[in-house]
């Protein structure tokens, strides 16, 4: 079994640095927060252009989907700083832990196929990991694999990893090789593939991993000043490189049922329940949240240089995806940390306080 020392660090304890994280002399970091909702389309791009600028990120790109279409996407700042390459729609980005609503997509193929159960114990697929209980497949999907399985939530990309090796036991190809027959040829998303320096890159060789590469965007530190390299994990916990307009892609094939058969995709999308019949924050694969009786359905990415969003409000038929070459989106005062609270985003609540709650009118007519 590979060592997963390493990555649990970063994909399991980072998320729970909480929502809020201290300004140090070494390390002067930009904060933020909530504004009064724009009021038009315009006034949310300069909401959007005050996030990072306050959170001194050095780029970032946002697209929403509005009843099945992409009608709004723009670029922030620099994909790029020092060669100054403007961040476009079709800047890529690594996505962290926005990963994982993709994986669970493939998961879920698998289980139409019936090549796969969600009930079925992971040691079934040649997985063993000491626990009190039975550890299930919808165990690693749901964060409910920790003590007693089902007991409690316990956010873990560490072992939601575990997939890496179930998929193939149970489908005999990789989840990359699955995550390009099945959604990225599919869909034609070319701008989205592993990470291109990733050891377990599928697509290595192929022209898109090339391209994906020289559209990367430039990763920083938390201040904004200096460099960073990504880390070079790719799985079904992270790893994923992807543009704004190719996640909008993705989601919106997610709605029209394109991926997956509607009742897979409704159970993908109910929150958990424990043993003791409590309702958790996250469901196969996505986090899911109520606000002001609206479902919300999202999931973020936090690690090295990298911070994702992506939010969909199903019942309006809107979502809204935003990405950074910082980590500062996500660990941000307020972030999205300890809580597993949508509100904690200060990008998510300006979208859902000016199109979802507030008046502001999106438009009509597709961009792409």
């Amino acid at each position: 079994m590979r060592n997963r020392i390493f990555f649990f660090f970063l994909i399991t304890i980072l998320p729970f640095i909480g929502c809020s994280r201290k300004t140090t002399p070494e390390e002067p970091l930009g904060n933020t927060s909530v504004g009064t909702p724009a009021q038009s389309l315009a006034e949310f791009e300069d909401t959007v252009e005050r996030i990072r600028s306050d959170l001194k990120i050095p780029g970032l790109s946002a697209a929403i989907t509005n009843k099945g279409k992409i009608v709004w996407a723009k670029g922030f700042g620099f994909a790029d700083r020092e060669s100054g390459t403007s961040a476009t729609p079709d800047t890529v980005y690594h996505l962290a832990s926005l990963t994982k609503p993709f994986a669970a997509v493939i998961v879920m193929q698998l289980v139409e196929e019936g090549k796969l159960d969600i009930e079925d114990p992971i040691a079934n697929y040649g997985v063993n990991i000491s626990s009190p209980g039975i550890i299930k497949v919808k165990h690693l999907l749901s964060h409910t694999s920790e003590g007693v399985p089902g007991t409690s939530y316990h956010y873990s990309g560490n072992r939601f990893s575990y997939l890496d090796d179930i998929i193939p036991a149970a489908a005999g190809e990789t989840f990359c090789e699955l995550l390009n027959e099945k959604i990225l040829l599919p869909l034609h998303l070319d701008l989205t593939g592993p990470y291109p320096q990733s050891p377990t890159n599928c697509l290595i060789n192929d022209p898109r991993s090339t391209q994906l590469a020289v559209q990367l965007a430039q990763g920083y530190s938390p201040n904004g000043q200096h460099e960073m390299s990504y880390q070079t994990y790719f799985g079904t916990a992270a790893g994923l490189v992807s543009s704004v307009i190719d996640i909008s892609r993705f989601s919106i094939a997610l709605d029209d049922d394109l991926l997956l058969l509607p009742e897979s995709k409704e159970l993908m999308f109910t929150p958990s329940q424990s043993n003791s019949g409590h309702e958790l924050p996250y469901g196969l694969g996505w986090f899911i949240d109520n606000n002001e009786g609206l479902k919300i359905i999202w999931h973020y990415g936090f690690w090295d240089a990298v911070s994702s969003l992506i939010l969909k409000v199903s019942e309006r038929e809107l979502a809204f995806i935003i990405v950074a070459n910082s980590d500062r989106l996500s660990s941000a005062s307020p972030g999205i940390g300890s809580d597993e609270d949508v509100n904690c985003s200060v990008a998510a609540q300006e979208f859902l306080n000016a199109f979802v709650f507030g008046t502001a009118q999106l438009p009509d007519v597709p961009i792409r």
